[in-house]
């Protein structure tokens, strides 16, 4: 190892929140899987490409001003 990289060298070195989170997953050894399934009930959903286009398709255009009349 060069002297420069030996100079820099911070193997050692942790920070508090590294630490903090190795001690929360130490204490709480589910906690990731608890977390992946919180992900999957709000995130990781199945989507109906079918049922996506045909709403897309029955939607109507929005005129540029909702609010103007027809004036008729």
């Amino acid at each position: 190892m060069s002297k420069l990289l030996r100079i820099f060298r911070r193997a050692d070195y942790s920070s508090e929140i590294t630490q903090f989170i190795e001690q929360l997953k130490a204490e709480k050894p589910d906690l990731e899987a608890r977390q992946r399934a919180g992900r999957a009930l709000l995130w990781d959903k199945h989507v109906d490409r079918e049922a996506w286009s045909e709403w897309r398709e029955a939607q109507i255009a929005q005129k540029p001003y909702v609010y103007q009349n027809d004036g008729k």
